[in-house]
């Protein structure tokens, strides 16, 4: 690690609570980031990578986007906050007809409600509570492996236990959890779960990511999401789909539930909205929304004080546009193959019981295993830490962490996917050895 990086960790260290960023006894983790352009990143003293993160899939269009730097610089001179849900600007008034446009009229002929939020996991809370007043049912069904956000209400439907277990005690615990399938041969077994569920408890919602992001790009079979939708019709339930990961082009469509035929109930969405401001946004079904929320008396009974920030909202609406201008979402799908075709040529060299790729679009994985079947999370780990050595930025995620993500700036090109398996290739050779 570097002078300028080390008086960056020591600062964390000595003034950042614990348990929030990782460091490396050794120095090798984590990069203190500079700056970022395109899929391009620097850290504090020049070293330049490769971003196969997409910074969490927010940098859809790429990092530092000019369109979308340049709108968010003239909203800050021209009016830098407004006032929530009291005094509104116009572009909040803009964005949320461009959300209705992009989402229920699109995809259903319907028109869409927006309730603004800040991060994701909140997007997820409003959806709760819309469907707690919309039906009037307490419980919520989530799925195995899920993750929905740390706030107290997504928490409970977040799977892996180290992140409930030490405030099991104090968060409600009204979700129920059933397994995600993997294969058709899961749905009737999920189906009669699920009817158990509506059987012995009050359920006013399901919950789901189309597909799993960080339980491991989990994507499940054709007839997963229509047998939730008529689950829920059948039960007078709600169907929300969690696509703050998998939204705005990330799977080679707009959201992952059109590869599935479905429109759920409720959209969350975050991450890539803004392409890089705090920005998210629960749209529903406009019968459904005006059924769950009274019309506003003067104070609104779900808000914050920066709903819907004007600079959020001016760098959305830049951001939906550069993604329907350059068709990135019909590229996600296309660049995506390429590199799904790459990844399974790799895992054939290495061996297909130690690599098992999936993915769609741009929402990659790359699963890995030791010789006798056991989730290969020091491999993972350690392929990881070398390849940030070699100038490339990914996570592992999954709840053994052997999985191997990939989810680049939707403008990645054919020369990136190409370094990145070179360089990927010989770590693994070298780790399997």
């Amino acid at each position: 690690m570097k002078k300028k990086a080390n008086k960056t960790i020591g600062q964390l260290r000595r003034f950042e609570s614990r348990n929030v960023t990782f460091i490396e006894p050794d120095g090798s983790w984590p990069i203190v980031w500079e700056r970022a352009k395109g899929m391009r990143v620097w850290d504090d003293d020049g070293r330049e990578y490769l971003d196969f993160t997409a910074a969490f899939a927010v940098a859809a269009a790429g990092h530092a986007n000019p369109r979308i730097v340049a709108a968010g610089r003239r909203q800050m001179a021209k009016l830098l906050h407004a006032m929530g849900d009291v005094h509104p600007h116009a572009l909040k008034a803009e964005l949320a007809r461009e959300l209705s446009r992009l989402t229920f009229e699109r995809l259903a002929k319907r028109i869409g409600k927006t309730i603004f939020c800040n991060s994701g996991f909140e997007a997820v809370e409003a959806a709760l509570k819309t469907a707690h007043l919309a039906t009037g049912c307490t419980r919520v069904i989530a799925f195995e492996d899920a993750y929905h956000g740390l706030g107290y209400g997504a928490l409970n439907a977040t799977w892996r236990s180290d992140f409930r277990s030490p405030f099991r005690r104090q968060i409600g615990g009204f979700a129920s959890f059933v397994p995600f399938p993997r294969v058709r041969a899961d749905l009737a077994k999920l189906e009669q779960r699920l009817a158990a569920e509506f059987r012995k408890r009050n359920v006013g919602a399901i919950l789901v990511e189309p597909i799993q992001g960080r339980g491991g790009t989990n994507i499940p079979p054709p007839g997963f999401l229509k047998l939730l939708h008529n689950v829920c019709n059948k039960h007078g339930a709600l169907l929300i789909c969690d696509e703050v990961y998998t939204g705005f082009g990330r799977t080679g469509r707009w959201f992952a539930s059109e590869h599935f035929g479905v429109t759920p109930d409720i959209l969350c969405l975050g991450k890539a909205l803004t392409g890089g401001f705090p920005l998210s946004a629960c749209v529903g079904r406009a019968d459904v929304m005006d059924r769950a929320w009274p019309e506003s008396t003067g104070e609104a009974i779900h808000t914050s004080t920066f709903l819907g920030h004007p600079v959020g909202c001016a760098m959305a609406l830049a951001s939906l546009r550069e993604l329907e201008s350059r068709n990135l979402p019909k590229r996600s799908a296309e660049m995506g193959q390429l590199f799904l075709s790459e990844l399974q040529r790799l895992a054939k060299r290495i061996g297909r019981a130690r690599c098992r790729p999936r993915g769609l679009g741009l929402m990659l994985a790359l699963e890995l295993f030791h010789d006798d079947g056991t989730p290969a999370t020091d491999i993972a780990l350690g392929v990881t830490k070398r390849l940030l050595h070699d100038g490339f930025i990914l996570l592992p995620e999954g709840d053994p962490a052997n999985i191997l993500s990939f989810t680049p700036p939707l403008t990645v090109g054919k020369s990136h996917i190409t370094k990145l398996i070179r360089a990927l290739g010989q770590a693994l050779e070298e780790a399997y050895a």
